[in-house]
């Protein structure tokens, strides 16, 4: 008895479901083995662990032996007098000199038989150091940075998709000194989807607040290093620019070369030490400070900073309060009239930012309308726009934070209110 199978009824109706379903399970695994593929193989660049040491990089030796070890010991000698001499240390000898030095680190070296020529580093220890160098006192620090150190060469923009020479600049230099608290990805497993070129151009609050929690960072510093090669293996020239925050703010760039492949690694770790004595300037003239409309429900004030606030405010509501009464008992007599006169006291006007929610263009139109309405309101103007996540806005109001969050509330907005910002919605 022979049956045909392929001209079973039954089996041709199941015949497309089963194909179907083998086709979807073939798809799953391409989707499983592609994404596995995006998230593994070698991507990742642990930082170094930050070390209050005193690091001295950049010294330039060029001395003579009797050996090549001799020459290249003498180096290392000459290479600590000069970074000491060059973080203003007083005169001591060289073997107490030695007992001051943690670690000698070799930037670039060529050794000869009696010659040695290199580019060192010198790390000196904090706690030894410190009490010949003297006391600097307590140094302000910056609030906690993402950092994510963006390379373009040849029309790529990489930033943790593969591992590269910018990202290995930015995770092995030593920033235990520096004013900025630099909080630098590894870039390794999922973070490499997370951070890509393209969140560095996103506006939208929402999406950068998601990020900034996972790392637990308030703002982000976006250093890029624009490589050019004149041929392969050839002369690069280095166009480089510092930008922060979700609005991608300009803060400076300079430009570097090197002569050749070799030399590319010593003008990137220049070029990272650059980009801090940047940051840091940023930082001393207050120019680099956390976006207020970033995590406004997650803003923490130390108990210190709260009592200086309350303490001032405490002192403005008791100037108003005198002010008032002294304009209460001020009569201007005219006219043989003793009646006190109406005087207009002038209500001091600030800017603040405001985050508005829009979900579409009309919502964004509507925000712009009822903040210009706002009794109070002065001038406002756009500082980013993201239809679909949250714009932002500058407002300037006549009266303090609180006033205007009331006002808001009272035509239907819900208000969160954080330092000099607000985040509203309907």
């Amino acid at each position: 008895m022979n049956i045909d199978f392929v001209s079973s009824p039954r089996l041709k109706q199941r015949l497309p479901t089963a194909i179907a379903v083998l086709a979807i399970l073939a798809l799953a695994i391409l989707a499983a083995a592609a994404l596995m593929a995006q998230v593994s193989g070698d991507r990742g660049i642990a930082p170094v662990a930050t070390s209050s040491d005193i690091d001295v990089g950049g010294i330039e030796v060029d001395v003579r032996g009797d050996t090549a070890e001799e020459a290249r010991q003498n180096g290392w000698r000459e290479a600590q007098r000069l970074a000491w001499a060059q973080i203003d240390g007083p005169e001591i000898s060289d073997s107490r000199l030695d007992s001051l030095v943690s670690a000698i680190v070799v930037e670039e070296e060529s050794i000869g038989p009696r010659r040695y020529i290199a580019r060192l580093g010198v790390i000196f220890d904090r706690q030894r150091a410190g009490a010949l160098l003297g006391s600097g006192g307590e140094r302000t620090r910056s609030a906690p940075m993402l950092t994510l150190p963006v390379m373009i060469s040849g029309g790529t923009q990489t930033m943790f998709e593969t591992r590269n020479p910018w990202q290995r600049a930015w995770a092995e230099y030593q920033f235990g000194s520096s004013t900025i608290d630099y909080v630098r990805p590894a870039g390794s497993g999922g973070e490499s989807l997370l951070l890509t070129y393209g969140q560095t151009s996103r506006r939208s609050r929402a999406w950068w607040n998601n990020i900034l929690d996972q790392f637990s960072a308030a703002d982000v510093l976006v250093p890029i290093a624009n490589l050019r090669w004149e041929w392969p293996g050839g002369p690069v020239e280095g166009r480089f620019t510092a930008r922060y925050g979700p609005d991608n703010r300009f803060l400076g760039e300079f430009t570097m070369r090197a002569e050749n492949e070799e030399q590319l690694p010593a003008m990137l770790r220049r070029a990272v030490t650059r980009f801090n004595e940047i940051f840091s300037a940023a930082l001393a003239d207050g120019t680099l400070r956390p976006d207020p409309t970033l995590t406004l429900d997650n803003i923490e004030i130390s108990p210190e900073v709260r009592a200086i606030l309350e303490q001032a405010q405490a002192a403005e509501r008791q100037e108003r309060e005198a002010a008032a009464r002294d304009t209460e008992q001020d009569i201007d007599v005219t006219s043989g009239s003793n009646e006190p006169q109406p005087v207009e006291t002038a209500v001091p006007t600030a800017s603040y930012g405001v985050q508005v929610a829009t979900p579409a263009a009309s919502d964004f139109d509507g925000a712009i309308s009822a903040l210009r309405a706002l009794p109070g309101v002065t001038r406002v103007t756009v500082r980013s726009t993201a239809i679909g996540g949250a714009s932002v806005f500058d407002v300037t109001y006549a009266g303090d934070l609180s006033a205007m969050a009331a006002a808001l509330r009272q035509r239907g907005w819900a208000v969160n209110e954080g330092q000099d910002a607000l985040g509203i919605s309907r």
